[in-house]
């Protein structure tokens, strides 16, 4: 197998010159990276990956740790990730958190101590403060979730405002009673959705109702339930905001059924083919992976260079049938 050295021998350069080559130096010149390109090609030089991780004391590879990666909202993050760590020669190694915040700890510092060259993170805890000891030696950017107990990088979208502008989308269409569904109110996402809706009733002279607001939807058993629950009331819901697009898919059944307006926070596969294809707040997951993919590859090059922490990115509303011509009951 060709060397660093043989390639440097047969170009006529020296070591550091081809690797300035292979790591796409701007500040070469022309024709003497087109003699390293030619004798790389001769001599089919593939690089020793395990030789730089123990001269940089990291391995080629980004760590990625989100709740469920079966979720398309995450499973698009994911993939924009592995994208542009491809596009650098770096791997990407996946984990699911689940759903049980109490085991972050261990399955992420798990995921550290293989000596990464970064982690991107969607928390499920509460408090990420065991985090503090690896901030110093790796890049750590947070998606979707803002971190706690902790200083780090963070892309987020604007949940308060999407859920805002969905909600008050449904006040136009003549709802004054409009059911929150959501998973845990004490997920960051949740809490801020849930601010955003209240705060669109009220904008809107709409008192707010707490027996509209069903939590616990997880699954479509839950999700199921929760509908159940609102459907129950004496004065029902006439629309619903679902906060994410796992519980919207879980209600997809009861959309088509219970003749409910429904606006869900999230779009996901085949919601503008289902019938009535379903009114979403539209997240960018693709630009929260690309974001924090670069994020850690800019602190990689650049260490010591100051970065703005906190990064929210804007939502749209994307209005479907769900939301069309379904005039209130009563």
């Amino acid at each position: 197998m060709a060397t660093m050295r043989d390639v440097a021998a047969l170009a006529g350069v020296s070591a550091k010159t081809v690797s300035r080559v292979f790591n796409d130096d701007p500040h070469v010149r022309p024709e003497t990276k087109e003699r390293v390109d030619s004798a790389l090609r001769e001599l089919s030089y593939v690089p020793n990956t395990l030789a730089t991780t123990f001269r940089s004391g990291r391995a080629p590879v980004i760590g990625v740790a989100v709740p469920d990666i079966a979720d398309p909202f995450f499973g698009a993050i994911a993939k924009a990730i592995e994208t542009l760590a491809a596009q650098h020669d770096m791997s990407v190694v996946i984990t699911s958190l689940g759903d049980d915040g109490t085991r972050e700890p261990r399955i992420v510092q798990s995921l550290l101590r293989q000596a990464l060259s970064g982690l991107i993170i969607a928390p499920l805890s509460h408090d990420q403060s065991y985090l503090g000891s690896w901030t110093d030696r790796t890049p750590l950017v947070f998606v979707d979730r803002q971190p706690t107990g902790v200083l780090a990088d963070s892309f987020t979208e604007d949940d308060h405002a999407g859920a805002h502008q969905a909600t008050t989308h449904l006040v136009g269409h003549g709802h004054v009673r409009i059911g929150f569904v959501g998973d845990d109110a004490s997920i960051p996402t949740t809490s801020g959705r849930l601010a955003g809706y209240r705060a669109a009733l009220d904008e809107a002279g709409i008192e707010a109702d707490d027996d509209l607001v069903a939590l616990g939807a997880f699954d479509r058993a839950s999700a199921a339930a929760a509908c159940t629950a609102l459907a129950g009331l004496a004065d029902g819901p006439t629309a619903l905001f679902s906060s994410n697009a796992r519980a919207t898919m879980s209600l997809v059944p009861l959309i088509r059924t219970g003749g409910l307006t429904v606006a869900g926070f999230g779009d996901f596969p085949m919601a503008d083919m289902l019938t009535p294809a379903i009114t979403v707040v539209d997240q960018d997951p693709a630009a929260l992976g690309t974001l924090a993919a670069q994020r850690v590859l800019d602190r990689l090059a650049h260490p010591q260079r100051r970065y703005r922490r906190r990064t929210v990115l804007p939502v749209r509303l994307v209005e479907r049938e769900s939301c069309r011509s379904r005039a209130p009951r009563g």
